[in-house]
Protein backbone atom coordinates (compact mmCIF):
# COMPACT_ATOMS: atom_id res chain seq x y z
CA UNK A 1 0.00 0.00 0.00
CA UNK A 2 1.17 3.55 -0.64
CA UNK A 3 2.31 6.01 2.01
CA UNK A 4 -0.68 7.09 4.07
CA UNK A 5 -1.42 10.80 4.33
CA UNK A 6 -3.39 10.21 7.52
CA UNK A 7 -0.48 9.30 9.78
CA UNK A 8 0.63 12.71 10.98
CA UNK A 9 1.39 14.21 14.36
CA UNK A 10 -1.54 13.89 16.76
CA UNK A 11 -3.38 11.64 14.29
CA UNK A 12 -3.64 7.97 15.22
CA UNK A 13 -2.43 5.44 12.65
CA UNK A 14 -5.26 3.30 11.26
CA UNK A 15 -5.87 0.08 9.42
CA UNK A 16 -8.34 -0.04 6.52
CA UNK A 17 -11.93 -0.69 7.53
CA UNK A 18 -12.75 -4.36 7.96
CA UNK A 19 -9.15 -5.41 8.62
CA UNK A 20 -7.86 -6.81 11.89
CA UNK A 21 -4.19 -7.67 12.43
CA UNK A 22 -2.76 -9.96 15.06
CA UNK A 23 0.99 -9.45 15.45
CA UNK A 24 3.20 -11.75 17.54
CA UNK A 25 6.69 -10.88 18.74
CA UNK A 26 9.91 -12.91 18.79
CA UNK A 27 9.06 -16.57 19.56
CA UNK A 28 12.59 -18.01 19.86
CA UNK A 29 11.69 -21.67 20.13
CA UNK A 30 8.78 -21.27 22.56
CA UNK A 31 6.27 -23.40 20.67
CA UNK A 32 4.20 -23.75 23.84
CA UNK A 33 3.67 -20.01 24.13
CA UNK A 34 2.98 -19.66 20.41
CA UNK A 35 0.33 -22.35 20.55
CA UNK A 36 -1.34 -20.58 23.48
CA UNK A 37 -1.55 -17.30 21.55
CA UNK A 38 -2.90 -19.03 18.45
CA UNK A 39 -5.66 -20.41 20.66
CA UNK A 40 -6.35 -16.87 21.92
CA UNK A 41 -6.58 -15.62 18.33
CA UNK A 42 -8.96 -18.40 17.36
CA UNK A 43 -11.22 -17.61 20.30
CA UNK A 44 -11.22 -13.92 19.39
CA UNK A 45 -12.10 -14.71 15.77
CA UNK A 46 -14.92 -16.98 16.95
CA UNK A 47 -16.38 -14.08 18.93
CA UNK A 48 -16.16 -11.48 16.17
CA UNK A 49 -14.69 -12.23 12.79
CA UNK A 50 -13.68 -9.19 10.70
CA UNK A 51 -13.89 -9.14 6.91
CA UNK A 52 -10.14 -9.82 6.82
CA UNK A 53 -7.88 -11.10 9.58
CA UNK A 54 -4.11 -11.10 9.04
CA UNK A 55 -1.70 -12.79 11.41
CA UNK A 56 1.78 -11.25 11.31
CA UNK A 57 4.79 -12.93 12.91
CA UNK A 58 7.79 -10.66 13.43
CA UNK A 59 10.65 -13.13 12.97
CA UNK A 60 13.18 -14.87 15.23
CA UNK A 61 11.31 -18.16 15.39
CA UNK A 62 14.45 -20.19 16.10
CA UNK A 63 17.34 -20.29 18.62
CA UNK A 64 17.55 -19.65 22.37
CA UNK A 65 14.34 -21.51 23.27
CA UNK A 66 13.75 -25.29 23.41
CA UNK A 67 11.64 -26.14 20.36
CA UNK A 68 12.47 -24.23 17.19
CA UNK A 69 11.38 -27.13 15.00
CA UNK A 70 7.88 -27.18 16.52
CA UNK A 71 7.58 -23.40 16.09
CA UNK A 72 8.20 -23.70 12.35
CA UNK A 73 5.78 -26.63 12.15
CA UNK A 74 3.09 -24.49 13.81
CA UNK A 75 3.66 -21.55 11.47
CA UNK A 76 3.60 -23.70 8.35
CA UNK A 77 0.39 -25.38 9.48
CA UNK A 78 -1.17 -22.05 10.42
CA UNK A 79 -0.52 -20.64 6.97
CA UNK A 80 -2.64 -23.41 5.42
CA UNK A 81 -5.85 -22.24 7.09
CA UNK A 82 -5.30 -18.53 7.86
CA UNK A 83 -3.90 -15.46 6.15
CA UNK A 84 -0.42 -15.19 7.64
CA UNK A 85 2.64 -13.03 7.05
CA UNK A 86 5.87 -14.51 8.38
CA UNK A 87 8.64 -11.95 8.50
CA UNK A 88 12.34 -12.64 8.43
CA UNK A 89 14.40 -12.25 11.61
CA UNK A 90 18.18 -12.06 11.93
CA UNK A 91 18.21 -15.52 13.54
CA UNK A 92 16.59 -17.12 10.50
CA UNK A 93 19.19 -15.44 8.29
CA UNK A 94 21.95 -16.77 10.52
CA UNK A 95 20.57 -20.30 10.33
CA UNK A 96 20.62 -20.19 6.53
CA UNK A 97 24.17 -18.80 6.58
CA UNK A 98 25.38 -21.60 8.86
CA UNK A 99 23.92 -24.16 6.46
CA UNK A 100 26.19 -22.67 3.78
CA UNK A 101 29.24 -22.19 6.02
CA UNK A 102 29.67 -24.67 8.91
CA UNK A 103 32.64 -22.64 10.17
CA UNK A 104 30.12 -20.16 11.58
CA UNK A 105 28.77 -22.76 14.00
CA UNK A 106 30.67 -21.30 16.96
CA UNK A 107 29.28 -17.84 16.20
CA UNK A 108 25.79 -19.34 15.90
CA UNK A 109 26.25 -21.01 19.28
CA UNK A 110 26.55 -17.55 20.87
CA UNK A 111 23.13 -16.74 19.37
CA UNK A 112 21.55 -19.80 20.95
CA UNK A 113 21.80 -21.93 17.83
CA UNK A 114 22.76 -25.17 19.58
CA UNK A 115 19.23 -25.40 20.96
CA UNK A 116 17.96 -25.30 17.40
CA UNK A 117 20.23 -28.22 16.52
CA UNK A 118 18.87 -30.19 19.48
CA UNK A 119 15.28 -29.51 18.40
CA UNK A 120 16.10 -31.28 15.11
CA UNK A 121 17.53 -34.29 16.94
CA UNK A 122 21.20 -33.32 16.67
CA UNK A 123 23.34 -33.36 19.81
CA UNK A 124 26.37 -31.08 19.37
CA UNK A 125 29.58 -31.47 21.33
CA UNK A 126 31.26 -28.59 23.11
CA UNK A 127 34.08 -26.96 21.12
CA UNK A 128 33.68 -29.12 18.01
CA UNK A 129 36.62 -29.40 15.63
CA UNK A 130 36.23 -28.06 12.08
CA UNK A 131 35.52 -31.62 10.91
CA UNK A 132 32.87 -32.05 13.60
CA UNK A 133 31.31 -28.70 12.65
CA UNK A 134 30.92 -29.89 9.07
CA UNK A 135 29.38 -33.15 10.28
CA UNK A 136 26.94 -31.34 12.59
CA UNK A 137 25.72 -28.98 9.88
CA UNK A 138 25.45 -31.82 7.39
CA UNK A 139 23.28 -33.57 9.96
CA UNK A 140 21.11 -30.45 10.19
CA UNK A 141 20.74 -30.30 6.41
CA UNK A 142 19.51 -33.87 6.41
CA UNK A 143 17.20 -33.37 9.40
CA UNK A 144 15.66 -30.14 8.11
CA UNK A 145 12.40 -31.02 6.32
CA UNK A 146 12.19 -29.53 2.79
CA UNK A 147 9.13 -27.51 3.82
CA UNK A 148 11.13 -25.96 6.69
CA UNK A 149 13.93 -24.91 4.33
CA UNK A 150 11.38 -23.47 1.91
CA UNK A 151 9.69 -21.61 4.78
CA UNK A 152 13.01 -20.07 5.85
CA UNK A 153 13.95 -19.07 2.31
CA UNK A 154 10.60 -17.39 1.59
CA UNK A 155 10.34 -15.16 4.68
CA UNK A 156 9.56 -11.51 3.93
CA UNK A 157 11.67 -8.60 5.22
CA UNK A 158 8.66 -6.35 5.91
CA UNK A 159 4.91 -5.94 5.54
CA UNK A 160 2.78 -2.80 5.29
CA UNK A 161 -0.95 -2.36 5.80
CA UNK A 162 -2.74 0.96 6.20
CA UNK A 163 -0.65 3.25 8.39
CA UNK A 164 1.36 0.37 9.86
CA UNK A 165 4.73 -1.10 8.84
CA UNK A 166 5.72 -4.45 10.33
CA UNK A 167 9.38 -5.43 10.52
CA UNK A 168 11.69 -7.48 12.69
CA UNK A 169 14.18 -4.93 14.06
CA UNK A 170 13.20 -1.47 12.84
CA UNK A 171 14.07 1.02 10.13
CA UNK A 172 16.85 3.48 9.45
CA UNK A 173 15.68 7.02 10.26
CA UNK A 174 15.67 9.41 7.32
CA UNK A 175 15.40 6.66 4.70
CA UNK A 176 12.10 6.10 2.90
CA UNK A 177 10.47 2.79 3.80
CA UNK A 178 10.64 1.52 0.24
CA UNK A 179 14.41 2.19 0.18
CA UNK A 180 15.35 0.49 3.44
CA UNK A 181 18.24 -2.00 3.36
CA UNK A 182 17.42 -5.49 4.56
CA UNK A 183 20.38 -5.44 6.96
CA UNK A 184 18.81 -2.50 8.82
CA UNK A 185 15.36 -4.11 8.84
CA UNK A 186 16.84 -7.18 10.55
CA UNK A 187 19.58 -5.78 12.79
CA UNK A 188 19.17 -2.08 13.60
CA UNK A 189 18.96 -1.04 17.25
CA UNK A 190 20.05 2.26 18.84
CA UNK A 191 19.76 4.57 15.83
CA UNK A 192 16.16 3.48 15.35
CA UNK A 193 15.20 3.02 19.00
CA UNK A 194 16.46 6.47 19.97
CA UNK A 195 14.78 8.27 17.08
CA UNK A 196 11.67 10.36 17.63
CA UNK A 197 11.12 10.83 13.90
CA UNK A 198 7.95 9.89 12.11
CA UNK A 199 8.84 7.15 9.66
CA UNK A 200 5.94 7.56 7.21
CA UNK A 201 4.09 4.68 8.87
CA UNK A 202 3.80 3.46 12.44
CA UNK A 203 6.45 0.78 13.02
CA UNK A 204 5.57 -2.51 14.72
CA UNK A 205 8.75 -4.42 15.57
CA UNK A 206 10.62 -6.76 17.89
CA UNK A 207 14.33 -7.73 18.06
CA UNK A 208 15.26 -5.78 21.21
CA UNK A 209 13.73 -7.39 24.31
CA UNK A 210 11.70 -5.21 26.68
CA UNK A 211 9.92 -6.17 29.88
CA UNK A 212 6.54 -4.97 28.61
CA UNK A 213 5.45 -3.71 25.16
CA UNK A 214 7.14 -0.38 24.55
CA UNK A 215 4.57 1.97 23.01
CA UNK A 216 5.91 5.19 21.48
CA UNK A 217 4.39 7.85 19.25
CA UNK A 218 6.19 6.45 16.20
CA UNK A 219 6.59 2.73 16.99
CA UNK A 220 5.75 -0.19 19.27
CA UNK A 221 8.19 -2.90 20.34
CA UNK A 222 6.51 -6.22 21.17
CA UNK A 223 9.57 -8.41 21.80
CA UNK A 224 9.13 -9.33 25.47
CA UNK A 225 11.94 -11.90 25.59
CA UNK A 226 9.69 -14.97 25.45
CA UNK A 227 12.49 -17.53 25.66
CA UNK A 228 13.69 -16.09 29.00
CA UNK A 229 10.54 -14.54 30.49
CA UNK A 230 7.79 -16.89 29.35
CA UNK A 231 5.94 -13.83 28.06
CA UNK A 232 5.15 -13.84 24.33
CA UNK A 233 3.25 -10.73 23.30
CA UNK A 234 0.23 -10.57 21.01
CA UNK A 235 -0.73 -7.18 19.56
CA UNK A 236 -4.23 -6.80 18.10
CA UNK A 237 -4.90 -3.86 15.79
CA UNK A 238 -8.25 -2.81 14.34
CA UNK A 239 -9.09 0.65 13.09
CA UNK A 240 -6.92 2.93 15.25
CA UNK A 241 -7.10 0.67 18.31
CA UNK A 242 -4.04 -1.23 19.57
CA UNK A 243 -4.30 -3.86 22.31
CA UNK A 244 -1.23 -5.77 23.54
CA UNK A 245 -1.45 -8.83 25.81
Amino acid sequence: MGLSKRFRKNVKPRLPDGVRIYAIGDVHGRADLLQSLLTVIDADLARSAPERAIQVFLGDYVDRGPDSRAVIDLLIERSKSHETVCLKGNHEVFLLEVLKDPARLEEWRRYGGLLTLVSYGINPTMNPTPEQQIKLIEGLRQALPPEHLSFLQQLRPSFACGDFFFVHAGVKPGVALERQKEEDLLWIREEFLESERRFGKYIVHGHTPVSVPDIRSNRINIDTGAYATGNLTLLTIQGDSLLAI
